[in-house]
């Protein structure tokens, strides 16, 4: 078939002058076998105007690509991003101009964000959640506001993770911290050392179900075990899990030595108890001190032996110090 007609096609918001020539009947054949239809050479000789037989259609490309590998409809291409960004939440606005693996979406809270093709389908699969960069900011200072410390800034260093924060209600020292460490407060302030070392800390017993009947029980420290339970500790946030006990203590550091005599204890009591890592590291973000069910009786009454030992001695230690009080008010 040889094409004489003159004139121009709109393709794709550009008007690409029909060129005369003949257009190959290898051409019509590769265009019919991959979903196409040929309509003109345009632009230049070496260029056809292709029709998509799904969509109806049609873009430009080189005659090369359409005999030796399958072109991709734009058209088709970007429904499909549209359709992705539907089930993941969100609303296609634009392709980023700057990098072609982006573009800017609305979130569900009406925000704009810029995100990567290859997330958004990740956030459609259910793996991530579309996080909105103005609303995560709003949740990031309102979570360094509860533990004493303003949010300052992004990283100097560009690594996501991490802000700069502002000792706002301590000596007002700066340091940079992990978001995940400031939600669960396993921080240190380099100005003034307040941090879970010296602040007041739980040991702690958790149940999770790992499979239907199967259940393993946890023993740890935390400054705030509901957020270990809740948002740390499992990879799977429907994981059946249950908080059974917590016991005060009075610093973290003090949790971590009595938490280690009491996996010590454990182990020379009962030994074989303790899970293989291979049994649960699909479930759960720890790679030891889990144990079998049958442990957790005994595990709950250890625990309770520390809380009444715990409780005897902060008894003595406000009974001394009402004792030292007194005598200096005496002297």
């Amino acid at each position: 078939m040889t094409q004489n007609t003159s004139g121009s096609l709109t393709i794709r918001g550009e008007e690409l002058p029909i060129q005369s020539g003949k257009i190959h009947p290898k051409w019509h054949d590769a265009a019919k076998a991959k979903g196409y239809r040929v309509v003109a050479r345009v632009k230049d000789r070496g260029t056809l105007a292709l029709e998509c037989e799904a969509c109806g259609n049609i873009h430009a490309s080189r005659f090369y690509v359409l005999m030796n590998f399958r072109p991709q409809c734009p058209h088709c291409v970007e429904a499909r991003w549209h359709e992705t960004a539907a089930k993941a939440g969100l609303r296609m606005l634009r392709r980023d101009p700057t990098e072609k693996n982006y573009a800017i979406y609305e979130a569900g809270c009406g925000h704009e964000v810029r995100r990567q093709f290859g997330f958004v389908e990740r956030v459609a699969r259910g793996e991530v959640e579309p996080q909105c960069d103005v609303c995560q900011d709003a949740r990031d200072r309102e979570e360094a506001r509860t533990k004493g410390w303003d949010l300052v800034g992004a990283d100097p260093k560009g690594k996501a993770d991490y802000r700069i924060y502002r000792h706002a209600d301590g000596c007002g020292a700066l340091s940079r911290i992990t978001r995940g460490n400031m939600v669960t407060g396993r921080f240190t302030c380099p100005g003034c050392g307040e941090g879970w070392p010296t602040e007041p800390s739980y040991l702690y017993a958790m149940r999770f179900e790992l499979q239907p009947g199967k259940h393993a029980v946890k023993l740890g420290y935390s400054r705030i075990p509901e957020s270990r339970l809740n948002y740390q500790l499992h990879r799977d946030p429907d994981l059946p899990r249950e908080l059974l006990c917590k016991v005060p203590m009075r610093t973290g550091r003090h949790a971590q030595r009595i938490e280690k005599r009491a996996h010590k204890w454990l182990a020379m009591q009962h030994p074989g108890m303790e899970l293989p890592h291979s049994e649960f590291a699909a479930y759960l973000r720890v790679k030891s001190e889990l144990y079998r069910a049958e442990l957790e009786p005994v595990i709950l009454r250890l625990l309770d032996r520390i809380a009444r030992k715990e409780a005897r001695a902060a008894t003595k230690s406000f009974a001394r110090q009402r004792s030292r009080s007194k005598r200096i008010r005496d002297s």
